[in-house]
């Protein structure tokens, strides 16, 4: 498949292209059935394009079918909460408001770089939902839910991954959110 100017290929196909959790979620869903995991594609990209406005104007791509996916954490009587938040990047994830309410914590904030890089097993810039801790509540915007196409991190910064908005939701796990991105 071509999207923007990348040629996508099965993620599965390539898994020098996908960070270890992401490729080993990918396989598990597989061995249980889920075809969804399937429909998962991925392209390389040059590492010094990670980051979401220099990606999608290098490769013809729209911020509507980028997602972003930003670790952020708060605390409450001494236990750390923390979930990955997936928003179109077109908008920011509302981390003051809704977050914080979902998290049931009186302040949340974005994980420092090393911090989100050791939690998640994969690189900064390619932090994706797929693959993310079991402690990692998933929050995505309800507006990626129905998307045709969701472009987001592989764990690492020298690939993207493309998949439907409902093959996103079920591989991460994730609870669908409105107007998590403002």
């Amino acid at each position: 498949m071509r999207l923007g100017t990348l040629d996508w290929t099965p993620a599965l196909d390539s898994p020098d292209l996908l960070a270890a959790p992401v490729l080993q979620t990918l396989r598990d869903a597989v061995g249980r059935g889920e075809e969804v995991a399937r429909s998962v594609l991925v392209a390389p990209i040059d590492p010094d394009l990670a980051d979401t406005a220099a990606m999608t104007e290098a490769y013809g791509l729209t911020l509507d079918i980028s997602g972003n996916c930003v670790l952020v954490a708060g605390s409450r009587a001494g236990q750390e909460r923390v979930a990955a938040c997936v928003v179109r990047a077109s908008t920011r994830a509302d981390v003051n408001t809704t977050v914080r309410k979902l998290l049931d914590v009186r302040k949340c904030s974005f994980m420092p770089m090393a911090a989100a890089v050791a939690d998640s097993g994969m690189e900064y810039g390619g932090i994706t939902p797929i693959g993310l801790p079991d402690h990692h509540r998933v929050l995505l915007d309800a507006s990626l839910a129905d998307a045709e196409h969701v472009v987001i991190g592989s764990g690492i910064r020298g690939s993207k991954l493309v998949l439907p908005g409902a093959a996103l939701v079920a591989l991460a796990d994730a609870e669908v959110v409105q107007s998590l991105g403002r």
